[in-house]
């Protein structure tokens, strides 16, 4: 933890302790009917805007639609860290990463073992829980605590005939692999059983196939690139799909975001263009947005194949679903590609489409500031779960009944860099705030480029406003909650 505290945010955190506690925020109260089941589906690296809800002009989601239109979509939902690893133990814990010590996406099996998640509490607590797909928190294939059904993949996994860790055993099976994973779900759901279910879904779309070895670093030749089920592949190639003000192409100035800046300097210098001859750094955007788009074609089909099976069965009713993802993606904003890791919009924004028959009225829009943290105490509130103090977030179920009093007025997001796979990031260590209008960045070991944004009148990141003497009260506002929230997350407060 020394490394994380560097001298340059020691006084951050000292000042914050002189901060007043928060007000606690709402709870609901526990469900007086039959417990619910839950389906939680969580996708790799798919943006907050790539879905026909969020307004995609060209995106094919019906599914995903649906289920927005009974129930509710959150347009303001954030990722407590916009990486794979670390947020997916965030979204099953509940916590953040400076507290449940998921930092990085290097390989963590002990550590993972000892995780106290929400479905690891479900399970306690009468529940029949089932994984199915992408942990990458390790390679080891043995089952994680607390789940009956238990079918996963190696690191990152291949999208056709995938190798699977099921409950223990690997095997090769043969097809596509988010339909192998919703065969699975749907055969999990279609089971005679007298208990309520929890069944979590990690799929590995919308990720590319990268061969990446044990330690988590990845080789000449191995990205494989983008790779939709074959019936889908091909068809959005006549489409050209719209880009977001903020784009830029490289080389370009990047006014106010000297961080960014140089870090863009060192990944198309020489010797990471070589470092990176697969390409896999340097990627055609229109092309890559054609293939999300088809991969993702997939996963809204195994969406629909779900709520049939739920509605089959007489659960659909009783079933809380959740919809969202691990993190962004970048198509060229701020003239970055594929590092889903900082800390602007297109990253840090989630997906986020719940169906709680009973709460939400049907086509919700739910506006306040969520984060992924609070993802497992909505399920443990819901369930009537014990929460143990473990838990950091807020659960959602008074957002979805309408009772926004006491909410929060802020989130947190904050990133740890490591060795691999992306070298020209390795000091982009920051934390973040960000309010209904502002945004403030931290960049731990670079704080005098610190970063901050009037969303409002700025919502493409455009416009560093961190010196501007009209906004000073704003920025000490920003900093004084950007030390509290920090504690909060570090168990300090």
């Amino acid at each position: 933890m020394s490394r994380l505290l560097a001298p340059c945010f020691l006084a951050l955190l000292l000042a914050a302790c002189q901060s007043s506690p928060p007000a606690a925020e709402p709870q609901a109260a526990a469900p007086s009917g039959p417990p619910p089941n839950f389906v939680v589906i969580v996708v790799d690296d798919m943006r907050f805007d790539e879905m026909g809800v969020a307004g995609h002009p060209i995106l094919e989601t019906p599914n995903i639609d649906a289920l927005a239109a009974h129930g509710a979509n959150f347009t303001r939902a954030f990722h407590a860290v916009p990486l794979c690893s670390p947020n997916r133990a965030s979204i099953l814990t509940g916590q953040y990463p400076s507290t449940h010590g998921i930092i990085d996406n290097v390989t963590r099996s002990r550590t993972s073992h000892l995780l106290q998640t929400f479905p690891r509490t479900l399970h306690e607590n009468g529940y029949e829980t089932g994984f199915l797909g992408k942990w990458h928190m390790g390679n080891d294939p043995t089952p994680r605590p607390g789940f009956d059904e238990w079918v996963s993949i190696p690191g990152q996994g291949r999208t056709h005939d995938p190798e699977l860790f099921e409950n223990g055993e690997i095997t090769v099976v043969q097809g596509y692999i988010t339909d192998i994973f919703t065969d699975r779900a749907v055969s999990f759901i279609e089971r005679e059983r007298d208990k309520p279910f929890c069944l979590y879904i990690g799929h590995k779309a919308v990720h590319p196939d990268i061969q990446q070895l044990d330690d988590g670093s990845v080789s000449k030749d191995s990205y494989l690139g983008f790779r939709p089920a074959p019936r889908h592949l091909g068809k959005y190639d006549d489409k050209t799909f719209p880009q977001r003000e903020n784009v830029r192409t490289w080389p370009t100035e990047l006014p106010g975001k000297p961080a960014i800046h140089r870090a863009l300097e060192r990944k198309h210098s020489d010797e990471i263009k070589e470092m990176f001859a697969d390409g896999s750094a340097f990627v055609d955007t229109q092309e890559t947005m054609r293939r999300r788009a088809e991969m993702i074609l997939s996963i809204d089909e195994g969406l629909g194949r779900i709520v049939e099976a739920l509605e089959k069965t007489g659960e659909l009713d009783n079933t809380v679903i959740i919809f969202t993802s691990d993190n962004g993606y970048w198509y060229d904003e701020h003239a970055l590609t594929n590092e889903r890791r900082l800390p602007y919009e297109e990253s840090i924004r989630t997906p986020l489409v719940i169906r709680a028959p009973g709460m939400a009225s049907p086509g919700k829009e739910i506006g306040q500031l969520v984060s992924s943290v609070d993802l497992a105490a909505t399920i443990l509130d819901m369930a009537g779960a014990p929460m143990g103090d473990h838990v950091q977030g807020s659960s959602l179920a008074p957002l979805l009944r309408g009772r926004a009093d006491g909410w929060r007025d802020s989130v947190l997001v904050e990133f740890y860099t490591y060795e691999l796979p992306m070298p020209w990031l390795l000091d982009m260590d920051y934390r973040a705030v960000r309010t209904e209008r502002y945004k403030y960045i931290h960049w731990m070991r670079h704080p005098d480029e610190n970063e901050m944004y009037d969303l409002e009148s700025d919502p493409y990141e455009l416009e560093n406003r961190i010196d501007d003497p009209a906004l000073a009260g704003v920025k000490a506002e920003l900093q004084a909650e950007l030390k509290r929230l920090t504690l909060e997350a570090m168990g300090l407060h």
